[in-house]
Order: structure tokens, then sequence, then C-alpha cells
């Protein structure tokens, strides 16, 4: 909660009470976006598998038809990411289970890209020379390996922000999608997360990754993601 509040007063036009609360009614509603697109993530994972909506409103705690009416379409924001992006905040989140932490920093996403070596951006970081060992070093050079932690752990509010990033990224480049390589021009957005700290002192830079980026997708038209 610390935290939040401190994004909220560092993003505020000014340390008025009013510009705070307009502040933290953004920071909120952006929360809320990513919150749904995670949730729709895991409901047609389910629905994938072969679940049925009881067994996914039983799991939600809310009734079939509820469950039914609220995620029967894909939310409109989940909807425009690939395959390949949608699954990279499940597997952040089970880099950090791995390391012992109990909530999915941007840190964690950047480890999430090499789960997928076929993956635009795992293959970007790649060429670069960055390898998963090394940025785990990175991390835990300065958050040490914890306990294991139980349930599912949160966002934090940099990595909300990476993935709303990512969606101007998609459409700055003119893509009506976001792929994986949307999601890692993003984590360079905040000079102050970990990730872009562990990117820069590992020699990538925004420029380079997004005209490595370009040039791999020269042969794709935006109705084209690649696989």
């Amino acid at each position: 909660m610390r935290e939040l509040i401190a994004v909220v007063q560092g993003d505020a036009a000014s340390g008025d009470a009013l510009d705070q609360l307009a502040a933290a009614a953004k920071v909120v509603a952006e929360l809320e976006a990513v919150g749904d697109a995670a949730l729709t993530h895991f409901v047609e994972e389910c629905r994938r598998n072969g679940r049925s909506w009881s067994e996914i409103s039983k799991a939600l705690g809310v009734t079939k038809q509820a469950a039914h009416k609220r995620f029967s379409l894909a939310s409109p924001m989940l909807g425009r990411f690939t395959t390949r992006a949608a699954a990279v905040l499940p597997r952040a989140a089970a880099e950090a289970g791995q390391l012992g932490h109990n909530y999915v920093g941007t840190e964690h996403i950047l480890l999430a890209f090499f789960a997928d070596l076929e993956s635009l951006a795992s293959k970007v970081l790649t060429e670069t020379g960055i390898t998963h060992a090394e940025v785990e070093d990175q991390i835990l050079g300065i958050t040490p390996r914890g306990s294991a932690a139980s349930g599912a752990p949160p966002l934090t509010p940099r990595a909300l922000d990476c993935v709303e990033r990512a969606v101007g990224e998609a459409v700055v480049l003119g893509h009506n999608y976001v792929g994986t390589e949307h999601i890692l021009l993003a984590l360079f957005g905040n000079p102050e997360s970990l990730s872009a700290r562990i990117l820069a002192e590992l020699g990538a830079t925004y420029d380079e990754a997004r005209a490595a980026i370009i040039e791999k997708l020269s042969g794709f038209t935006t109705n084209a993601p690649p696989a």
C-alpha cells in the first residue's frame, strides 16, 4: 500500500489533495484494467482446458450466470495480446515463485521472456547477448532469494505500468496487436524500474531493441503478428 501511495504522489501534478486524488483515480483505473485482463486470461485457460462455467464460477466465488456474462467475451485489452504475450504474466509469476518473491515485478517479466525462446522478445535479448542466468544474477544481487511464497503473487505498480505501456508501444509502431516485443520495449519505459536498470547494466538500449524489432517484423503486416 505504501508503495502504491508513493506512485500516486509521484504521478500527481502537485502536492494538492485534488491533484493527488485525480492521479489516484487514474492509477486505480489502470490497475482494474490490467486486473481484468489477467483474470480473463486465466478464465480462458480454464475454458481451453475443458473446465465448465460451473467450475469456473465456483472458483471465482460468483454465480454461473455472472461468470458467463462477464467472461464469455474476452476483454478488449487482452484481446489485443498475442498468445505468447498473454502467457508472459503467468510465467513472470512462476519466475517470482522460483526466486521466493511474493510479488511480480518488471524484473520477473524480463525473466519470463526466456521461457519461450521463439518469442520475438527472447530473440532480441539473446542476440544482444543477454541470458536468463545473467538477468537472474542481477536480480539476486539486489533482491536476495526469499522463502517459498504461497498463493498468486500480485503485480507491482511498475509491472502494471509496463503492461499499459506495451499497448502504447504497439500503437506507436502502428501494430493492431500486442506481442512480447512490445512488452520488452515497455520495460525500458521507467528508468527507475529494476528491469530497466538491469537491461542498461547488461548493455541493452531502447533504441537498439526497437530497431532490431522493426527489422525482424519487416516481413510481417500489422494484421499478421509473428507466430
